[in-house]
């Protein structure tokens, strides 16, 4: 394998980190992230398992609550939010998904202070994102960025491609890739479920990110050649003694051959979306803990 190829996240995720820890030491701050986990999902529990590592490295408070049963009501969920962004104490707030069906996620992420959205989806910072203001972005959207940035790609007048339409990823890197400010200005194009097609419009894409949740679903025969390739999606394959692999959202070795560069799964974005997380929560508890000196 052509290593040269490899958009890997490892070096980036360890200067973010490294971000972190001179933040934490210059300003004596003690960052405080407080996760809200609603009923029992295994996945949620292998995502905050790495947040738990990472977070002991750093020496960041941590509070995973996981005192939410399933049933619990929307309004109850809320008031635990309403409280938690008062508490001067805790800097970043997260609520895991999924949720269960009763609970609008919408009504959540609204509920959570814009200044302790540290994943980036409460309205004000969308709304920010949108009107080319600093804000919480997304964290894998802003992964996905900082890769761009970390390996020189240029986006300015490519056509980049984008498969998925959700609010976590394909929206808002769709939005930043058409940024006039940092000489974003891609044209861009988003596919989606009820796409016919598909391959018509990634055979055009001078870069292509996916982020569907759909294994392996790029291949070969969809690309034009020395296209670059940012895979966001994070599959798991249970195989048929036992175990399991992560896969991404493209035929990694299928598509290998004609990409110019290409982030594997896992090792790519993943890994830097989560010290994305660290630094929204180092800053905002820089910003918060400034505010309460002054006040």
């Amino acid at each position: 394998m052509n290593q040269d190829k490899l958009l890997k996240g490892k070096l980036l995720a360890d200067k973010n980190f490294l971000y972190c820890s001179k933040l934490i030491q210059d300003f004596n701050l003690t960052p405080h992230l407080y996760v809200l986990i609603v009923g029992d999902d295994p996945a949620s529990d292998f995502y905050v398992n790495s947040i738990k590592k990472q977070a002991a490295k750093l020496n960041i408070k941590l509070t995973i609550d996981k005192s939410n049963p399933l049933d619990m009501t929307e309004e109850i969920l809320v008031g635990k939010i309403q409280n938690l962004n008062l508490n001067n104490d805790v800097h970043g707030i997260m609520v895991q998904k999924p949720l269960p069906k009763h609970i609008d996620p919408s009504v959540i992420e609204t509920a959570i202070s814009p200044q302790k959205d540290v994943d980036g989806f409460h309205p004000l910072n969308a709304g920010l994102l949108l009107l080319e203001k600093d804000c919480f972005l997304p964290c894998t959207a802003q992964a996905i960025l900082e890769i761009i940035d970390y390996y020189n790609i240029s986006t300015e007048g490519k056509h980049v491609v984008v498969i998925g339409r959700s609010n976590v990823v394909g929206k808002p890197i769709a939005n930043l890739l058409l940024y006039k400010k940092n000489n974003r200005n891609a044209t861009v194009t988003i596919c989606h479920s009820k796409t016919p097609d598909i391959a018509l419009f990634t055979k055009q894409a001078d870069i292509l990110i996916t982020a569907i949740g759909s294994p392996n679903f790029v291949n070969n025969s969809m690309l034009k050649e020395n296209v670059i390739i940012l895979d966001a999606g994070i599959n798991e394959i249970n195989n048929c003694d036992g175990t399991s692999v992560y896969v991404g959202d493209v035929d990694f070795q299928s598509c290998l051959s004609k990409a110019n560069l290409i982030s594997p799964v896992p090792g790519g974005i993943g890994s830097v979306t989560t010290s994305i997380l660290f630094k929204h929560l180092c800053d905002s508890a820089k910003k918060l803990s400034a505010f309460e000196k002054n006040s």
